[in-house]
């Protein structure tokens, strides 16, 4: 990192909860490494209680604690600061912690073992879609938001408000899950790849995480189009689009 960017963008908080020290330690010096601020915590309640006298940008937790489990940190944490970024770690064969995670309203997952590469990118993604797009000066980015409200038939997101409607109900969507939306909602009518999508959402394409794509794509047709005609689908063996219902 230059040291101009380090001038430039404020300091981000890191909390990594884990109760293997060694493992603490060793990402806490990673991410350190990034110029990012970082604590460690051992247990979910000291999780808890440093996320709300420290109050860390993201967090990476690991989803089995001594005491109770990562999900139920992130319940915690998250009804007192619900746009704190959450990274889970969990077991290469704990499918369910996975699905459990982000439907909880985790932003993304890796998987034990891990490389520390993966992981920094990973929350490199995650601090970005925490911010909105801006220049030096503060002014929201022209080129880069040239649109304030995204309409797809009875679909509405509106980026000033940052809330979703469908049929003018609102739809309560993750971060993570919004911006899926906002960038398929930019592309209506086209195939995307998870690859694709994997790069402008999530900010890597890590081989063998797309599944990821699949299951945030699954949890974001439950609450778009669930009872309603849909308007998110699946290209086999080529990825996904959004389109109005008989376009």
């Amino acid at each position: 990192m230059s040291q101009e960017t380090l001038m430039s963008t404020p300091t981000r908080r890191i909390l990594v909860v884990d109760d293997e020290p060694d493992l603490v330690e060793v990402l806490c010096g990673a991410l350190r490494y990034e110029g990012w601020e970082t604590r460690g915590a051992g247990n979910g309640a000291e999780a808890v209680e440093l996320a709300a006298r420290w109050q860390p940008d993201a967090i990476v937790l690991d989803m089995m604690l001594p005491d109770f489990d990562g999900l139920e940190v992130l319940r915690r944490v998250h009804a007192a600061r619900p746009e704190v970024r959450v990274l889970f770690l969990t077991a290469r064969d704990a499918v369910e912690d996975r699905i459990g995670g982000i439907s909880a309203g985790g932003d993304d997952y890796v998987t034990k073992p891990f490389s520390l590469a993966e992981v920094v990118v990973r929350l490199r993604g995650l601090l970005r879609r925490a911010q909105p797009v801006s220049g030096p000066s503060g002014a929201v980015d022209e080129a880069a938001d040239t649109e304030d409200v995204l309409t797809l038939a009875d679909l509405v997101l509106d980026e000033r408000a940052h809330e979703v409607t469908r049929g003018g109900e609102l739809i309560d969507l993750s971060p993570t899950e919004y911006a899926l939306l906002r960038y398929l909602l930019r592309h209506p009518r086209r195939v995307l790849s998870k690859a694709q999508i994997l790069d402008a959402v999530w900010s890597y394409d890590f081989g063998g995480q797309a599944h990821v794509v699949e299951l945030y794509i699954s949890y974001l047709r439950k609450k778009v189009d669930h009872g309603r005609e849909p308007l998110i689908h699946t290209v086999r063996g080529a990825g996904y689009l959004i389109k109005a219902p008989h376009a």
